[in-house]
């Protein structure tokens, strides 16, 4: 942490004009080779000592070099090989054990890879789904030599279209091969069961009874065929399992699994679900008119980064709070919890190589960077509380540490509108006067309007007569022009 620590007095002499930020420029490297999302990315006490280490799931290629990553200070601490792409990584407290150190869970296709003390520990497999029996009964007649592989695709084609339940990932391989490369495919895999087999798409954590910081926590993770399971911390058992209408791709947890929990998901299908402990299917939907691309809790209230740059807020039951528009299309979001000055904020990365810090819908803060940025996460780093590190699309690291004299003001600090603008007015409550005569209106509509048609034109009438009595008696002055002010006051009785 000294190598941190000297990096964040040097950055903070550089120049007048990051004196007047709000943050420290603690490190900076723009060839660190870390290519990972927000997803993938968290802040861990991993061995205990009362200082928190960077763990990351580098995404590689995203073919192969893929690796977990441990950084501490300013440098690399350790690495190990994944043996996939990751969907998502969170650290948590599997036990009660001595001393209290956190496990870290990776998911990767149908696996959870879990590690404890940065030595793997546990492999988790998802539950394998049903298969087709029709499916099944075509892939028996091949290996009996009783259909051959063009008539086995016409067949698979058909259960394609036509089946309630989906065909495996082997007969979907071998519907996409050239007819010439069948024959091989059919005998290589006419042998083998066919299984179907889904993957994780994310993952989240939930305390299993208690709210504390260091409290024993679940497993939570969204599937590609819409199941969300909560799993045990130690046995890694199957908790209790809900179904969604569409693929989970961003996840919110909140609550304990023995009392109350919230699970808010944000779905392929542009929609966001809301699931509670008393209910296996989702309790409230709200509708997006773009696809989210980010979910942050904040509170009782839900923000959404949508891919039309705009963000919205919500509160847990779905109600639309308000709307902000962006400069640039969302590409990460994170939320900025400082706990000892009990501020809270939205964080959002933009393809401008900007990052907003948002309170509700207003603007407090903007950060530019040197790239776009692709991953985002505020905590505690070393011995630092208010520690920002990102991860930019060119594999960069930036840490940044909140200076502790700075203040973010609730006011907007984007142009627009005044925020009076945004304030409900107190209207009164209607009076019985004013529901008298809003019935009375309701009633005699027609002849209101002829009397006020017939009013109007006598008052038209009134003013023409004066007009040519006063042009032919010339007893009052004239004006050509309209630039003279004319002054009139109405009584309404």
């Amino acid at each position: 942490c000294s190598a941190l620590n000297l990096s964040r007095w040097s950055g903070c002499h550089r120049n007048e004009e990051m004196a007047s930020s709000k943050w420290l420029d603690a490190h900076y490297d723009p060839v660190a080779n870390l290519y990972t999302f927000s997803s993938c990315i968290a802040l861990s006490d991993l061995h205990g000592d009362g200082e928190n280490k960077l763990v990351a799931g580098d995404l590689g290629t995203g073919v192969c070099n893929m690796k977990l990553k441990v950084y501490h200070g300013t440098g690399l601490l350790s690495e190990s090989t994944l043996l996939d792409l990751p969907t998502g990584m969170v650290s948590f407290l599997m036990d009660l054990h001595e001393p209290r150190t956190p496990a870290i869970a990776v998911a990767s296709g149908p696996f959870i890879y879990v590690y404890k003390n940065l030595r793997p520990y546990f492999k988790f497999t998802l539950p394998s789904l049903e298969v087709n029996p029709l499916e099944q009964d075509v892939w028996s007649q091949a290996k009996e030599d009783m259909i051959d592989p063009m008539t086995l695709k016409e067949m698979l084609e058909g259960l394609r279209d036509k089946a309630e339940i989906p065909l495996s990932v082997r007969s979907l391989r071998f519907l996409m091969l050239e007819p010439q490369e069948m024959e091989d495919f059919v005998l290589l895999h006419k042998e083998q069961p066919i299984r179907r087999q889904t993957v994780i798409t994310c993952i989240g954590t939930l305390k299993k009874n208690m709210a504390d910081e260091d409290a024993v926590s679940c497993l939570v993770i969204g599937t590609e065929n819409g199941d969300v399971y909560i799993l045990d911390p130690e046995a890694f058992t199957i908790l209790y399992k809900m179904s969604l209408p569409s693929t989970p791709n961003l996840m919110d947890v909140t609550g304990q699994f023995d009392v109350e929990f919230r699970i808010t998901v944000a779905c392929r299908n542009g929609n966001i679900y809301i699931l509670r402990r008393d209910s296996p299917k989702p309790k409230y939907c709200i509708e997006l008119s773009s696809h989210p691309v980010g979910l942050v809790r904040m509170g009782k209230n839900v923000v959404v980064g949508c891919s039309h740059e705009t963000l919205h807020g919500y509160t847990q039951k779905g109600k639309k709070l308000w709307t902000a528009y962006l400069p640039a299309p969302v590409t990460t979001m994170a939320l900025m919890d400082l706990p000892t000055r009990g501020f809270q904020a939205v964080l959002v990365g933009l393809a401008n190589c900007e990052v907003h810090m948002y309170r509700d819908k207003n603007l407090v803060s903007t950060i530019k960077t040197p790239d776009v940025v692709t991953s985002i996460c505020f905590g505690r780093y070393g011995r630092e509380d208010g520690t920002l590190i990102m991860t930019t699309k060119g594999g960069g690291l930036i840490v940044k540490i909140l200076k502790r004299t700075a203040v973010f003001e609730d006011r907007d600090s984007a142009p627009g509108p005044p925020i009076a603008q945004s304030i409900r007015l107190n209207v009164p409550k209607k009076t019985k006067l004013y529901v008298d005569q809003t019935l009375r209106e309701r009633e005699n509509a027609v002849a209101m309007h002829r009397a006020f048609q017939m009013d109007l034109s006598r008052l038209r009438l009134a003013a023409a007569r004066a007009y040519v009595k006063a042009l032919e008696s010339s007893l009052t002055p004239m004006s050509a022009s309209l630039t003279e002010p004319l002054k009139m006051n109405a009584v309404v009785s």
